[in-house]
């Protein structure tokens, strides 16, 4: 505003500006007036906030925060491309919704893939099953590989059968090939010829990733060094006969969903990056042909500040990286997908996980993701249905067509918050991926176990969190839904697909000529490195398989590297254990384990504790039985022991406890001794003598909910 809009004139006299009236207040006095408000409550135990990262969040952000760092003058479209590494932002050139279609068969991915072009969709995600990662034809493969996790692919025709339709030389590809990716590509290539698409107007990537492979299977189908030698032919031939194509791959959704904090999956991307230049430099690469073929792809929490912060760190880290290894700017700029966290993701009360992903999808924008995923529904559960998709997919147009993210350019540049932690997490990711440099890079790190352990480490204390509901699921460890309607599950039948597969993969065997195809595989695993794309497309033209191609490609490699698998977890599971098995224990016996609120005096003497006791037994699939309370322990027990309820919960006040626990415990046990008789509190000073008097347990805020609950499932037969 200026200062004549400002300024209004009475007269002769000048009226004061509006602002000028209302001087700012300082820091200083802000927080005086905050510890006032707390009452003697420490300000650093009830408004700092520590993070899995050690980053204390602060309840109020200030100019002076960011006044010294030096991001913060740095524009979009320019190094070190924090703001974005497009000039204009999602102004000119949006994000693509490329959301994943994880379904076994190539005909079912063609089929969604058809229904959802039209309607949004505007590029292809092909989540590879673990078979074809691995290398392996679906009739060599161990059945519950085959449609694990994606599409099953084995020949030109499943490619073929997958794009069939599609428009190839305008729809991005997402494909993430692990150690495998020439021969996936091959498979793609050759059958895109089909259909008179030339190389050329391929665009996407089709991407190699043996270390995000490695770190998550345990081992490789074949040696590193092969893999990498691999990947830079494929990158050198697609620098001149795809160049719109990107072929290497930095994807760290494993780490993400193995319990990894941002500052965890950021460093192991940045060395995993760092690994890939340095491996391809070796090969006569330039880090200016390799740096721009790179695509990373993240995964993004619940977290909704620290996501913001990671992403816009990763592309400051990144630029550093490539420019210390001689890259120009245009090599610098990060390709950066970005997919809701399935770590996130529950099973019971799942359409919570539609807001879930919601909040994680504006995380990713409002970081500058290029590509997004955003979770369906039914994740968790299996398979996706259309409505399923269609939700998820349009989770994306909402935010580009009614919520405008495609106007502001850059949205969180400058908050005091942002950038603040944008600082925070890249010094710490720094510092972490410069100890496993130290330790020599990302292949030693893993063959040391080191990410893994300091996951399990971060995994554990969110377990624990978890576990006490510090950190909060909403309809599993907090409010749980016993009545909800549990939606559709689509599973995946391994052994039907695999037959189904199987079949697919000898007709087009019988149908080749098996001689122009095994010599087509004799000369690519005799092939010189400049020849290996060129006899590998020759090959899959002559009806060789995914696991022919992977077979020939890796002859006379040295042996696979094995390393411990990084598991692959999500936040809700312990629950969802307990809740399975109390489901479980209805179907055998007719009803839930049951739990008895002895809820004495009045309401408002007893409320609070029976609310909080429904809510914690019914987290682990307990049926509450409650009511208005008892004037009597008399009355209290004769009602407990007539529900029949294994358990019961004494719910009134720590004043009262006194007179009330020992006689109604006696009353309870005296008629029945297996019950479990649980107090809802835990005054310290009254603990001995209540268990003393046969108190079983004590169910309060800083109880172990998980731990109980399990302990008390054993204990009534809900689980052996």
């Amino acid at each position: 505003m200026s200062d004549e809009a400002q300024t209004t004139m009475a007269g002769d006299a000048a009226v004061q500006p509006l602002f000028d009236m209302f001087p700012p207040a300082t820091y200083e006095e802000w927080r005086a007036a905050a510890e006032k408000t707390l009452k003697g409550a420490p300000f650093e135990k009830r408004l700092i906030t520590k993070t899995y990262e050690q980053i204390s969040l602060q309840p109020i952000y200030n100019a002076a925060d960011i006044a010294s760092l030096p991001h913060v003058n740095s524009l979009p479209g320019f190094a070190p491309f924090v703001r974005s590494a497009r000039t204009l932002g999602y102004v000119v050139g949006r994000w693509d919704v490329c959301q994943e279609l994880p379904y076994p068969t190539p005909r079912e991915v063609n089929q969604a893939a058809r229904d959802d072009l039209p309607r949004g969709l505007t590029a292809l995600n092909l989540p590879l099953d673990r078979a074809t990662l691995r290398g392996l034809d679906p009739d060599a493969a161990p059945v519950d590989l085959v449609g694990a996790g994606g599409v099953s692919l084995a020949s030109m025709e499943d490619a073929a059968t997958l794009f069939d339709g599609v428009a190839l030389d305008r729809t991005p590809l997402l494909v993430i090939a692990g150690a495998n990716a020439l021969s996936v590509a091959a498979l793609i290539l050759t059958a895109a010829e089909r259909y008179g698409i030339a190389h050329d107007q391929i665009q996407g990537c089709i991407g190699a990733d043996p270390l995000g492979a490695l770190a998550t299977s345990g081992t490789l189908p074949l040696s590193l060094e092969r893999s990498y030698d691999l990947m830079a032919r494929w990158t050198a031939w697609a620098q001149t006969h795809a160049p719109r194509l990107r072929t290497i791959a930095v994807a760290t959704h494993g780490y993400h969903n193995s319990g990894a904090h941002v500052v965890q999956d950021l460093a192991c991307a940045l060395a995993t990056g760092v690994a890939y230049l340095r491996a391809m430099q070796e090969r006569g690469l330039d880090v200016d042909v390799v740096a721009p073929r790179m695509l990373f792809a993240f995964s993004i929490g619940s977290q909704f500040f620290m996501e913001i912060a990671r992403l816009r760190a990763a592309r400051m880290l990144w630029a550093r990286i490539v420019e210390a290894f001689g890259g120009g700017e245009a090599a610098q700029k990060m390709r950066l997908h970005g997919r809701t966290s399935a770590w996130t993701k529950a099973r019971f009360d799942a359409y919570n996980n539609m807001l879930r992903a919601t909040g994680e999808a504006m995380a990713g924008v409002m970081g500058g993701v290029d590509s997004l995923h955003v979770s369906h529904v039914d994740e968790a559960l299996g398979l996706p249905d259309e409505f399923s998709r269609r939700i998820a997919r349009n989770v994306q147009i909402i935010l580009q067509e009614e919520c405008h993210f495609i106007r502001p350019i850059d949205p969180p540049g400058g908050s005091w918050t942002i950038e603040t932690l944008t600082d925070q997490v890249a010094q710490k990711a720094w510092a972490l991926f410069q100890e496993i440099e130290r330790r020599g890079g990302m292949a030693a790190a893993l063959t040391a176990g080191f990410p893994q352990t300091g996951i399990a480490a971060i995994r554990a204390e969110r377990f624990s969190a978890i576990a006490h509901r510090r950190e909060v699921i909403i309809g599993v460890n907090m409010y749980p839904n016993l009545k909800e309607k549990p939606l559709t599950v689509h599973p995946v039948d391994h052994a039907a697909v695999q037959a189904e597969r199987s079949a697919d993969v000898q007709r087009v065997r019988r149908t080749r000529d098996s001689q122009a195809r095994q010599h087509a595989l004799d000369a690519l695993a005799s092939a010189t490195p400049d020849r290996l794309v060129e006899l590998a497309l020759a090959a899959a033209r002559a009806g060789a398989t995914l696991g022919d191609l992977s077979a020939a490609l890796a002859f006379g490699a040295a042996a696979a590297p094995t390393v411990e698998p990084i598991p692959t977890h999500r936040a809700a599971e312990q629950f969802e254990a307990l809740r399975l098995a109390a489901e479980a224990y209805a179907a055998r016996t007719g009803a839930r384990p049951k739990v008895f609120l002895a809820n004495m005096g009045p309401i408002p003497q007893h409320k609070a504790r029976a609310d909080f006791s429904t809510g914690f037994f019914e987290a682990g699939g307990f049926e509450v039985i409650g009511n208005d309370g008892f004037a009597t322990v008399e009355e209290a027990a004769q009602a407990a022991l007539a529900s029949g309820a294994g358990i019961v919960t004494i719910c009134s006040t720590d004043d009262t406890y006194p007179e009330i626990v020992p006689p109604l415990t006696n009353l309870i046990k005296s008629s029945r001794p297996d019950v479990t008789v649980a107090l809802a509190g835990y005054p310290a000073d009254q603990v001995e003598t209540h268990r003393a008097a046969g108190v079983d347990e004590f169910i309060h805020l800083r109880a172990n909910c998980y731990e109980t609950l399990a302990r008390l499932q054993q204990l009534k037969g809900v689980v052996a």
